[in-house]
This record gives C-alpha cells, structure tokens and sequence, in this order.
C-alpha cells in the first residue's frame, strides 16, 4: 500500500503539535495499523507558516497533483483542521478523493472516511474547525479595532515622515503596559509637507516629482520619489489633522468615524485602519467606507480642507491619466531601448503637433525634465527602420529560425483566441433569433397598433445596422487571417524585406520581442543586441 501524510502549522514555534511530531505520529498510526507497511511506502508533505483558511499552500498543492498522477490508498493527517478549516474546502477535497478511491484518516479525531458514520463525523467536525478559525479571527480583529479607536500605533512600516516610538501608558496590578504611537522625524516631515504644498501648486504628480528632484529631495530609502509612493503619501490621512472638515469628509463617504466634533481643532492627526484588503492576493486598498478612522496622538501636518481638496485631485487625475508605454499604434521599440546615461527605458512620444512624427524619450527625463537625464531624444521612424533592417540581414533559414516561427505560431494562436470572433459570432446569432421573434411578433396580431409597429420597425433597423457591421468586421477579419497567418509568414521568411514589408505593427513588435535582447542609446549611437535566436 503507498501513503500520503500531510502535515501543517500555521507558525513555527518549537513546541507543542510540530511539523515533525505530527509526522511522525502519522508515521507511527500506519506501522500499527498496515502490518507490512515500509518506510518507502510513505510520502510526506509539510506547510509551515500556512493558515487552514484555504488551500492554497506549496506541499498541498503538490500533494493533489501527485494523488492525481499517481494514486495512493490512503492519505494520513494528524487533525482534521491540518487539512482545512473551511467547510467548503474540505467538503470539496473528501469529493475528490472518493472519486480517485483514496481513504482519509485522521488519527486523532480517529475518523475514517471508508464508513458512512466516520465520513458524516468527519463533516461535522470540519464545521467546528471553520467556526474556530473564524471566532479567533473575529477576536483578533474587535481587539485590533479596539486598540485602533484608542488612537495607537499597531505596527507595521511607518509612514514617511515618522518613526515608532514605544511609551509606557498604564499600570495595572503592578504590571507596567507599553502601547505605540508616532513620533515625527523632523527631515522628513519638511519633504512630506512640501509635497503637499506643491501639489496643491501644481495639481501634478509628475510636477511634484520633478520638482522634488531638482530640489535635491529623497525619499527614506536615498532614491528618487515614484509616482506611486508620492500618491500613497498624499492619500494617506495620517498627515491629516482632526478637524471639522476631515470629519464631515470621512462621514460624507460612510467610514467608520471613531471621533466627534468635540475631539476636533486639539491639533491631532488622524489614523486610519482596515485601509487594506490582506485577504486579497496584491493587498488592494480597500474604499473610504471600509476605513475605520481614528485620531491618534500624534500631530496633524494637513487642514482637513486641503486634504480634501488633494483626495478630489487625485480623484481627477487618475480618471484623466494616460499611460505611457508601448500602448500606441505606430511605435515598434517602446520599452525595448534602454538609455545608457541613466538606465531607464525609453518610450515613444509624439511630437507636438505631428502625431504621424516620434522620438523615443527615456523615462527620467520624462518624468523628472532634462536636468535629470542630458541624453538626447533618439528619432522614432529612423530608429525603428534601423532595427527592422538589421533583422532582415540576419534571418536566414536554419533551426534558429524554425524555433523562432514555432514561437511565432503560438503567439498568433494565442492572439485568435483572444480576439473577438467567438463574441461577435454569438452576438450576431443573438440579432438573427431577435430579428425572428420580431416578425412573429408582427405576425400574431401585435401588428394592428401602428404604435407597436413603429417600435417594431425601430428596432429591426437597429439590428439590421449591427448585423451589417459584424459582418463587414467578420470580413475584415477573414481577410487579415488569410494574408496574415503565421503559415504565410513563414513562407515569406525567405524574402525577409517583403516580410517585414507586410507585417502590421503588433506583428512587428512580436517579431522583435523573439529577435531583439535589447537596444541601447547613449544619445549618438543605437546599439542592438540580437538573441540568440537571432
């Protein structure tokens, strides 16, 4: 017989039900149990520092698919909540593993899934694991959010412009408690609030940077401010002071107030918690109505007013922003050069008043202006046209070449599916079966009220219109496929200049991609790099 134990602890601490006693009970249970059994007969699997709220941990994941390639008889846990604490998780595993004819036993809750009354127990148990989990869950987080309407610090990395400072608070019993708070560094607190104060100037994050830069201003780790760390400053309601309009802007959006009018104009800062999603893979900021908003006991840097008025310009900003990246329809080598003066990537920009004209720009002097990066702007169409020539020169048939297509060909597959023909071909089924049920409406009667009619008629013709433009987008679909294919491609890899010549812009950019390691320029020479494909 083969065997599968599992164990898991959520945090390592040296004692008590451990990775490795766990194992070893489990080890122990199918020696007593399978006479026969041999020490090549087991596979273990151990997650340490994984929560039972779901799933998703390494060594289970491998487990599953090892089960699936190659089945064992029995799969050994030394709790029922190692597994799994949720109801729905472990529901779904007992499913899985009686359909592949694998038995589950938990040595301390003795439950056996091969009988109806171990399999029904071992359910029941699962919903008290859940109910566990979720009751310490619930605990953790009314006492979290009950240290946090106090106004304290509960750890983590403190915002620019402070630094954690522990304080003796009370005496209890004889016992002395220690509690957290903020306590301003007076360097940075000059740069946070400069930050402010530009902004509201120049209502421009890339001005702010810029300006910060010239100014000869870094953030706490000695590197310029990003756009991103230079927003989570400015939405950051730390630096905000406990006033009237902070109160009636957080109660306006339905956050969880934890202050009242009386606690305002003492000069305090606010701190806000439940700003974050951590259940969420990237932690997302969750919306102002899920904040639980406090005042702290540290000094408020912002009027409530010009916070506000900041939140509502980064609000527009964000709605009007434009990306800048290879997200254009002429340029082929955004991203792709690199400025050897200060390392950063260069992309397209158009020139002022001729958008059929470009030049590749680092990002620097992009964002930061020319006194960041002297490198002159490298000319687009030219630059583009260099690199296409030089990979004509260098494709010639051979294996390269071969691996170079077969990428190709799955790029393009890749490409079809993600395209809109299976939509459009469901949307025009969608308007033929309308346009049907029209004319039977029209033929059983409904017709004799002109009004209805008229409707009728109305709506016909807006089908008809949309059917007429699916279908002309369906041709020219048909006809990009047939010239277009990577089997064409590959037939005209033997003439690469009329390859080249037919290829569209995204084409181009897939070619480069698989060609091109990298491009470098250092203001008079473009150097390129090929792959080794090339």
């Amino acid at each position: 017989m083969k065997f599968k134990i599992y164990s898991r602890k959520s945090v390592f601490t040296g004692k008590g039900e451990s990775i490795e006693n766990q194992v070893e009970m489990c080890r122990d249970y199918i020696f007593a149990n399978f006479p026969g059994s041999e020490e090549c007969d087991i596979t273990v699997y151990e997650d340490e520092g994984f929560s039972g709220k779901n799933l998703d941990r390494p060594q289970f994941q491998r487990m599953m698919r090892d089960i699936k390639r190659d089945k064992p008889d029995c799969l050994v846990c030394y709790r029922l909540d190692r597994i799994s604490r949720n109801v729905g998780d472990f529901a779904a595993l007992i499913e899985e593993l009686g359909r592949r004819g694998v038995a589950f036993v938990c040595i301390r809750e003795k439950f056996d899934t091969g009988t109806p009354m171990g399999k029904a127990m071992m359910y029941i148990a699962s919903v008290f694991a859940q109910l566990e989990r979720e009751t310490i869950a619930e605990r953790v987080r009314d006492n979290m959010l009950m240290l946090a309407k106090m106004g304290r610090w509960l750890g983590g990395t403190t915002p620019t412009g402070y630094t954690s400072e522990r304080v003796r608070e009370i005496i209890v019993e004889g016992k002395v408690k220690f509690s957290c708070q903020l306590k301003e560094k007076p360097e940075e607190i000059r740069t946070v609030q400069t930050i402010y104060e530009k902004f509201l100037e120049l209502q421009s994050l890339s001005g702010v940077r810029r300006y910060l830069h010239e100014q000869g201003l870094r953030s706490r780790r000695g590197e310029d401010f990003c756009l991103i760390g230079l927003r989570e400053i400015l939405q950051n309601p730390v630096y905000c002071a406990a006033d009237q309009e902070a109160l009636n802007y957080f109660t306006a959006r339905c956050a969880d107030v934890c202050f009242t009018a009386e606690a305002c104009g003492r000069g305090r800062g606010l701190l806000a918690y439940n700003k974050r999603d951590y259940t969420k893979g990237h932690a997302p900021r969750n919306p102002v109505e899920k904040w639980i908003v406090a005042v702290g006991k540290h000094r408020g840097l912002i009027c409530g007013r010009d916070w506000a008025v900041v939140q509502e310009l980064l609000e527009a900003n964000r709605s009007g922003a434009r990306r800048v990246g290879a997200h254009n329809s002429y340029a082929l080598l955004s991203g792709v050069i690199r400025c050897t003066r200060c390392g950063g990537r260069m992309f397209a920009k158009a020139r002022s008043g001729r958008d059929e004209q470009y030049d590749y720009i680092c990002r620097t002097k992009l964002e930061l202006g020319r006194g960041a990066c002297s490198c002159q702007n490298l000319h687009g169409e030219q630059a583009d046209d260099t690199v296409c020539r030089c990979l004509e020169a260098h494709m010639r048939p051979g294996p390269g070449l071969e691996r170079l297509l077969e990428g190709m060909r799955r790029e393009f597959a890749e490409e079809e599916e993600r395209t809109p023909t299976a939509a459009a071909r469901s949307r025009r089924e969608a308007c033929g079966r309308e346009l049907d049920r029209l004319v039977l409406a029209l033929g059983s009667g409904g017709g004799q009220d002109g009004a209805f009619v008229q409707r009728i008629a109305a709506r016909a013709a807006e089908l008809e219109e949309e059917l007429r433009r699916l279908e002309a987008a369906a041709q020219k679909r048909e006809q990009r496929a047939e010239s277009g294919k990577a089997e064409a491609l590959c037939a005209e890899f033997l003439d690469p200049a009329q390859c080249t010549a037919r290829m569209s812009v995204p084409e181009k950019r897939a070619l480069i991609r698989r060609l091109v390691q990298r491009c470098e320029w250092d203001g008079g020479t473009l150097r390129i790099f090929l792959s080794a494909t090339g």
